[in-house]
């Protein structure tokens, strides 16, 4: 028998081993008993298990993907969800029977408990096993279905686990409308339900799921009828687009509510600092640990001329207005400060630098030496909000007006300059900078426009976060904003500019949305990146260069086969 229609055993028990690896750390870290108490549908399942199962289907369809028939396929994500559940049985096992909580605190009977559905070793250990296989055998199918098929049907279960997820913020949020409450009901649960209820999970799953469907049969029909229009009744369409998008911008914040608002501000400062940063990093290449630097800047500029506390020495007491173009020329020249030393460097040296120089701002922030003008460990307090046509923008209801309007500016900047003449200066500087500037690129002016502009949108998200709190603290601007405005371009996809939203929801907004899981949010995010430079490097929403550059060596078999 050929090698190529061979049973690949081995990579089926690697990948279960490697899944089983995963569940522990998660059993272990305590990750399974906190999301436990999450249901995501009411009474039947929780965030924990969610987790579980995730864990061996992607296990299992990966497993399915190394076997040359659909029939091996089952085979392997059959093997895969048993030594998975055999080593989730050794570990219940091994709790239940030894005493490792001096050592591992969350090895504990609550554990056992969510293990074996309360049912105790040995009874539990089988439900166990027959299960997470059962989960494993879903994954191989979900392989083996047709891509447009499967496509529509992970979309619906996303969709039904986000939806379980999220099911009390989205019920409290509905509160606000009594009739449309109601009528969701049967779906969303009423009083101290947590979860969709099943008969909800179940419509949600079909709806997008066959919605999905129906879409992709129809979409290029729908396109090419577009296509066949006048350029006026094109335009007609587009406008109306546009036209019903800020239609739903506008109405947003009453239709979230205070919280709900109050979680998309935070992200809106998020991707107002990646699009500066996916200048930076995407764009040109240059690679910016210091970014949170700027952030600050703004921040304290914009503190220590609209402050009217009395507390620092010398108090402007402007108007938020005329402060804000100073503080975002502020911003621009501290990026021509930071790129002139490091013109010639590149990569890791370039990246030290900048974080060097990130950590010399908040150090100067927490200084006595300049404490009678910033306020040193104290910080800049009474910072007021501004005032726009008589509307005090102190709430964020109003405040989420202005996070929109800069958010907006810099995807207009972002997106003209990408197609521009600086913006190929920046992706061919990105791509090998002696070759750019063989061509003629003047690589100084480059790259301190780039950090000039990535500069001057992280100072306007700054100046934003100073009169949303009132106050600011040195404390405030930690390295950790920098890796997480990274890490959102990174998840994203470089370069991309509808990535860095997709990466601002998922590192940014979600997080804000499950508050209480927030101890784990750096394992997730490490987690998160692992995978994603194993599954989709380029990103959630890439760009068609890196798209392309990740996928090189994919492409080079069948030019050759051809």
């Amino acid at each position: 028998m050929s090698t190529q229609n061979r049973f690949d055993w081995l990579k089926a028990v690697q990948l279960g081993a490697i899944a089983g690896i995963t569940g522990i750390l998660i059993s272990l870290v305590g990750m399974l008993q906190q999301f436990d108490s999450r249901d995501i549908i009411a009474g039947s399942l929780s965030m924990g298990w969610t987790m579980l199962f995730l864990t061996v289907i992607v296990a299992s369809y990966f497993s399915a993907a190394h076997q040359p028939s659909k029939l091996l396929s089952i085979a392997a994500s059959f093997v895969t969800g048993l030594v998975f559940g055999f080593v989730m049985c050794l570990l219940t096992y091994a709790v239940d029977t030894f005493d490792l909580r001096q050592t591992l605190v969350n090895a504990s009977p609550a554990l056992v408990k969510i293990l074996t559905f309360e049912d105790g070793v040995p009874t539990g250990l089988v439900e166990l096993v027959v299960t997470v296989t059962i989960a494993g055998v879903v994954g191989g199918v979900i392989y083996i279905l047709p891509q447009r098929i499967r496509k529509a049907v992970s979309l619906g279960l996303t969709v039904m686990v986000f939806l379980g997820l999220m099911q009390q913020i989205i019920q409290v949020t509905l509160s606000n409308f009594p009739q449309v409450n109601s009528a969701t009901a049967w779906m969303f649960g009423r009083g101290t339900q947590k979860g969709l209820s099943f008969n909800g999970a179940i419509v949600v799953f079909l709806v997008v799921t066959l919605s999905n469907l129906f879409w992709e049969s129809n979409a290029t029909k729908v396109n090419s009828q577009i296509q066949k229009m006048p350029e006026n009744r094109q335009r007609s369409l587009r406008i109306l687009g546009y036209g019903l998008l800020l239609l739903v911008v506008l109405y947003l914040p009453v239709l979230l509510g205070l919280y709900l608002t109050e979680v998309v501000n935070v992200t809106g400062l998020f991707i107002l600092m990646g699009l500066g940063l996916n200048i930076v990093v995407g764009f040109a290449g240059l690679l910016d640990l210091g970014y949170v630097a700027f952030y600050a800047i703004g921040a304290y500029t914009v503190g220590v001329l609209t402050s009217v506390s009395g507390q620092l020495s010398t108090a402007f007491e402007w108007n938020f207005w005329w402060a804000l173009p100073v503080c975002i020329f502020v911003c621009v020249m501290a990026g021509i400060v930071l790129g002139i030393p490091v013109l010639n460097m590149r990569g890791d040296y370039l990246a030290i630098v900048t974080l060097g120089f990130g950590e010399i701002i908040r150090i100067l922030a927490l200084s006595d030496f300049l404490k009678p003008h910033i306020g040193g460990s104290q910080g800049i307090v009474s910072i007021p909000p501004p005032d726009f046509f008589g509307v005090l923008l102190n709430k964020p209801q109003t405040l989420y007006y202005l996070i929109v309007a800069g958010c907006l500016l810099a995807l207009f900047v972002s997106q003209r300059l990408r197609d521009s003449r600086l913006g190929r200066s920046w992706k061919a500087m990105r791509e090998d900078e002696d070759v750019a500037q063989a061509m003629g690129i003047n690589l100084v002016a480059t790259k301190l426009l780039a950090f000039a502009t990535g500069a001057a949108f992280s100072g306007l998200s700054g100046t934003i976060l100073a009169i949303k709190l009132g106050t600011i603290y040195p404390h405030s601007f930690a390295l950790l904003i920098s890796i997480n405005v990274l890490s959102l371009i990174i998840v994203g996809g470089m370069g991309s500019i509808p990535g860095v939203f997709i990466g601002g929801l998922l590192l940014a907004g979600l997080p804000e949305l499950l508050r209480e899981f927030s101890e784990y949010r750096l394992l997730i995010y490490g987690a998160l990146l692992v995978v994603m430079m194993q599954v989709r490097p380029e990103g959630f929403w890439p760009e068609e260069t890196h798209k392309r550059e990740f996928h090189e060596n994919e492409q080079v078999p069948t030019q050759e086969a051809a």
